[in-house]
């Protein structure tokens, strides 16, 4: 099939059953995960395989522009509210979650133990996709921002979203040469503060010049866009010699930004959630056309179980991390149940171990889809009711469950 008539049933399709599932309370990606499956190469083969080449670099797009709108909308006065619980939450629940795959992948998937890292590093992120508008909305309707909830649960997940990355980084590079490497030591750390440092000084730099030069908002916007390319590419060409985290200074680069100019930050906030439209359906459809939906069927039992073993790992991280804060019970609560849909990074990253080649590439791509149709729904079901019950608004009381 050619490209634009694929391009246009792949969108037509995903619209269609996208809003289908929102009429019903769920989450529209889910009807876009669908449609890929059914559109692709395992079903009906209806996408182009000029598109699915490219599915690699669509997806991390799609990534790119869900980060640099979480940073843009990234207060850092108010995490300074929960400061060490909101960096607690950047890596503790998802350090647990890994740690919980890596036992559970040996033990029921009898998976190696790097394999089991590799599958754990794509399954312990949170979803930006899920999360990033949702908590934007709390901020909006004030519900939990006199703690600073809002803010902390949305850096945490971003940052989460970067640490795994940049673990799974290490972890594929290691399955790739065949061999263990200690180097993943010293190279988090050290990309994760060069990707800051990196993001920051540029993001400050665009806000001033934004501020001296007049140009429209959509010229603002491909500024920002190009920037954050640079970055992943940048990322891509020092790998080998210098540890850099690209998706982190795309954070940092928004964060910055906003800082800096809050309000044209607001415009171009906005801008971005538009291009998200897009974005997110080529993110979901494509790494739904890559299940092989007989191989899903056969592993669906054990994946399943490892999957919520290891989700209730990560919620005793999270209670980890806001525990002897100056959040309530039922604050808490509500940071635990907000951490756990998976869908953004999973759709991003979880089928790069099959196009690798590597044994566990289909078993990483089936539970990465399966987290994506279990956990997107259920996180964002969770996150929409309780906040109303558990969270305050302006100063009052949160009503009673």
């Amino acid at each position: 099939m050619e490209l634009l008539p694929s391009l246009a049933l792949i969108c037509l399709s995903a619209l269609l059953l996208g809003s289908l599932c929102a009429k019903i309370k769920l989450p529209p990606l889910l009807g876009m995960l669908i449609v890929g499956i059914v559109l692709g190469p395992y079903v009906l083969g209806l996408i182009s395989p000029d598109i699915l080449h490219l599915s690699p670099d669509l997806r991390e797009i799609a990534l790119i522009i869900i980060l640099m709108r979480a940073g843009l909308n990234l207060d850092l006065k108010d995490l300074k509210k929960n400061g060490r619980s909101a960096v607690m939450l950047c890596f503790v629940p998802a350090t647990a979650e890994i740690l919980a795959y890596l036992l559970f992948g040996t033990l029921i998937l009898q998976l190696s133990l790097l394999d089991a890292a590799i599958l754990g590093c794509v399954m312990a992120a949170v979803s930006p996709a899920v999360v990033v508008p949702r908590m934007l909305r709390l901020k909006e309707e004030r519900l939990g921002t006199d703690k600073g909830i809002p803010d902390m649960i949305m850096a945490g997940a971003s940052a989460d979203d970067v640490f795994v990355i940049v673990l799974f980084t290490s972890f594929t590079a290691m399955a790739g040469g065949g061999a263990f490497s200690f180097h993943i030591v010293w190279q988090v750390p050290v990309s994760i503060l060069l990707g800051i440092a990196a993001g920051a000084g540029m993001g400050a730099l665009i806000a001033l010049f934004v501020k001296r030069v007049h140009m429209r908002d959509s010229i603002k916007v491909i500024l920002l866009l190009c920037f954050s390319f640079l970055f992943v590419a940048l990322e891509d060409a020092i790998e080998a010699r210098v540890p850099f985290s690209g998706l982190l200074a795309v954070i940092a680069f928004g964060a910055a930004f906003y800082a800096l100019h809050r309000v044209c930050a607001g415009r171009l906030s906005a801008k971005f959630s538009r291009l998200w439209v897009f974005a997110e359906i080529l993110l979901f459809v494509l790494v739904g056309a890559e299940v092989d939906l007989s191989y899903a069927l056969r592993s669906f039992g054990p994946i399943l179980a490892v999957i919520f073993l290891a989700l209730f790992v990560r919620m005793g991280g999270v209670f980890l991390c806001v525990l002897g804060s100056r959040l309530s019970g039922r604050e808490r609560l509500f940071c635990m149940a907000a951490y756990t849909p998976k869908a953004t990074v999973q759709a991003a990253i979880g089928a790069i171990p099959l196009s690798m080649g590597l044994a566990c590439g289909q078993t990483v791509l089936t539970a990465a889809v399966l987290a994506i149709l279990i956990t997107a729904p259920l996180g964002a079901f969770l996150t929409d009711l309780l906040a109303p019950r558990l969270l305050q608004r302006e100063g009052i009381a949160a009503p009673a469950v």
